[in-house]
């Protein structure tokens, strides 16, 4: 157990591993990241372990992202001479604890109860058995600080629904379990009132030395445990799928994101949506409208590869630290964006993010 960032407990051939920064809604900081890797490791090599659980300290989030306000004093201001070496170190270690979530062999529970946003669903994405609950409160909102939708990003918006992914990169907006559930990115949505219950009952099971059968116990165990189909949230995703369709119905992203932020409408969730994308950063679109059309064909590997790469160059690029001073630091919400709008980006100004500026190969080149 133990007061540390993370705690770590076993519950028989359950391990179990929770966030443990409830002050800050759980959001993942560098020691973290490092805890929680090397805990896996050895879980992997422990044959006495069948599964894993993660989830958040209380029950306001499972994880409401990375930790920005240091990323924020480690990365360049307009104008500035970038120093990588921070940026480069969180995030290849972020996303190679991202991809060992994906590719994990033995089954991976999360919790995702309350806020799970940004680096919280780069941990949640690659589960095996993803929980939402009704509290369940997602979003990628890089937009409004000068980043994009990473941690997998490329690899888990490209597989939603139609454009939905698009859609949501680009605005920022939030979306509940249910819509979670209709996007691919969770499996089952049970109470929140039940987390003790589940975890009680996945304790119990009769755990395989096969991860197969494994996969399959857990499946059946959490399946009766659901919140029933009458009592879940509505999916503003599901319904406004026609609608999503309609407003990104376009072949260049400036005539896509005029569409969203033109919207005059009376329906508050695609008015937050468009008010979020007319005020973020006018690079983060094209970055977001790049690596969708980027990562369409790319292994998982190669994605967090190009996202490394986009991460970084972000960070060293002014954007970021003025969306990071407007919305956390100053909190005047005002940032002062150069170029102003998407339409002033240059197709070079994207090209170069896409280009790790790194002597040599990509920090991620052994995935």
């Amino acid at each position: 157990m133990g007061d540390g960032p993370v705690f770590f407990s076993r519950r028989g051939a359950l391990a179990a591993a929770t966030l443990n920064l409830p002050k800050a809604l759980n959001a993942l900081n560098l020691d973290m990241i490092k805890l929680l890797s090397a805990q896996l490791d050895q879980w992997a090599d422990d044959d006495s372990v069948a599964a894993v659980w993660i989830d958040g300290s209380g029950d306001k989030a499972f994880c409401a992202g990375g930790d920005v306000v240091a990323l924020y004093r480690e990365s360049a201001a307009y104008g500035e001479t970038p120093d990588y070496t921070y940026t480069t170190d969180f995030f290849a270690r972020e996303y190679r604890l991202d991809y060992k979530i994906h590719t994990y062999k033995k089954p991976i529970v999360v919790w995702g109860g309350g806020f799970v946003m940004g680096g919280g669903i780069g941990i949640m994405a690659g589960a095996s058995h993803r929980i939402v609950t009704e509290t369940t409160r997602l979003a990628m909102p890089e937009v409004t600080i000068g980043l994009f939708p990473d941690v997998g990003g490329s690899w888990f918006l490209n597989r939603m629904p139609g454009r939905t992914g698009l859609f949501l990169g680009l605005t920022g907006a939030q979306f509940n379990g249910s819509d979670a559930l209709f996007a691919g990115m969770a499996d089952r949505m049970l109470p929140s009132v039940q987390r003790e219950a589940a975890l009680a009952a996945l304790a119990e099971l009769d755990f395989d030395a096969d991860p197969d059968a494994n996969h399959r116990l857990i499946s059946d165990c959490l399946k009766p445990l659901e919140l029933p189909l009458g009592e879940r949230p509505v999916s503003a995703l599901r319904e406004h799928y026609d609608q999503i369709q309609q407003l990104t119905d376009f072949a260049s992203l400036p005539d896509v994101c005029r569409s969203i932020t033109g919207y005059e409408g009376e329906d508050k969730w695609l008015q937050k949506a468009a008010a979020t994308l007319a005020g973020g950063s006018p690079l983060t679109p094209w970055i977001v409208w790049e690596q969708l059309k980027h990562g369409r064909h790319m292994s998982l590997a190669d994605v967090f590869r190009m996202e490394l790469a986009l991460a970084v160059n972000l960070c060293a690029s002014g954007h970021f630290k003025e969306g990071v001073r407007a919305l956390l630091i100053d909190k005047d919400r005002q940032p002062q964006w150069q170029p102003a709008t998407v339409e002033e980006i240059t197709a070079e100004q994207v090209e170069r993010c896409f280009h790790g500026p790194w002597q040599g190969a990509n920090p991620l080149a052994d995935l």
